[in-house]
């Protein structure tokens, strides 16, 4: 597959994810200044209209200092392709912006279809791009969504249009299903990994009730910890963001705060990234097949 990764340029290895942005519960001043924060720091950003008002939070943020606007991934799809310019126009116009970087590409009902069969929606994937709405493209893909990109993919359909691939991807979540994990390894696929931190610190959601979110993720951080402390490393995000980038695919990791603190953490990794010792990522990517095969492939939608 030979990528346009034009759209990839000066991608950089940590990417604000702007879930947070958008929760009411959170005071509107301290989220406009982790929001203010991450632009300083000229980091990309991750965000969507689905993230509560976070598209008015950023678009607060941006007319304060235009000069700071980050590059933007932004989730796009979602039934049929007849629906990407309309779900552009509702991400763009809150924001203020022309245009994104990257469009993430949310595949469901006939767009998932077209998609694995080399339909259509290439063709307007082409103009979306020469309208300038997108630079680029990358296929979200969960555990259960992993055969229409898995297909595509083999084909040669991603070829020229498709700068690879997005999803959760951290110590216990791999959520590209084994056989497209495979295909992505063996062809080299460009991948941004989300989800950083995996939820919080990893000795909490092994042993803080009601931490981890599903009980899975308690389960998987049992198995975790151990190869966590004996890594040596102190911080987990620090021990995340190097787990992302000792994967010779992964180009960019997605982490979502709305606390600076935590954000100054992600900063701090990323500005010093070295791969983990091949021990230490050979276990979990292990765990990780295992795991896929246990579970993910046959999780419900969203129930992850």
């Amino acid at each position: 597959m030979t990528n346009n990764t034009l759209a990839l340029n000066g991608i950089t290895p940590y990417i604000y994810g702007t879930t947070r942005l958008g929760d009411e519960s959170i005071p509107h001043e301290r989220r406009l200044a982790v929001a203010r924060a991450a632009m300083g720091a000229g980091v990309w950003f991750h965000t969507s209209r689905g993230y509560g008002d976070a598209l008015e939070v950023l678009h607060e943020a941006f007319s304060a200092e235009p000069n700071k606007i980050p590059k933007l991934i932004v989730k796009i799809g979602w039934q049929s392709a007849d629906q990407l310019r309309d779900v552009i126009a509702e991400n763009l116009e809150p924001l203020g912006l022309d245009g994104m970087q990257l469009g993430q590409l949310c595949l469901g009902g006939q767009l998932a279809e077209d998609f694995a069969n080399g339909g259509d929606c290439y063709r307007v994937f082409q103009e979306i791009k020469d309208e300038g709405l997108v630079q680029g493209y990358v296929v979200e893909v969960f555990p259960w969504t992993s055969e229409a990109p898995l297909k595509a993919l083999r084909a040669g359909y991603l070829d020229d249009i498709v700068e690879g691939f997005i999803f959760y991807l951290n110590p216990l979540q791999r959520f590209a299903a084994n056989a497209l994990w495979d295909e992505i390894v063996a062809r080299d696929q460009t991948v941004i990994a989300m989800r950083t931190v995996a939820g919080g610190p990893v000795h909490s959601l092994r042993d803080v009730p009601g931490f981890a979110w599903k009980p899975y993720l308690q389960q998987r951080a049992v198995e975790v910890v151990p190869i966590f402390e004996r890594s040596g490393v102190e911080s987990w995000t620090e021990f995340c963001v190097r787990f992302a980038h000792s994967l010779p695919q992964v180009v960019a990791t997605v982490g979502a705060t709305s606390k600076i603190d935590n954000l100054n953490e992600f900063l701090a990794a990323k500005a010093a990234i070295e791969p983990l010792p091949e021990d230490i990522v050979s276990e979990i990517v292990a765990l990780q097949y295992r795991w896929s095969d246990e579970l993910d492939v046959h999780a419900e939608p969203g129930s992850m």
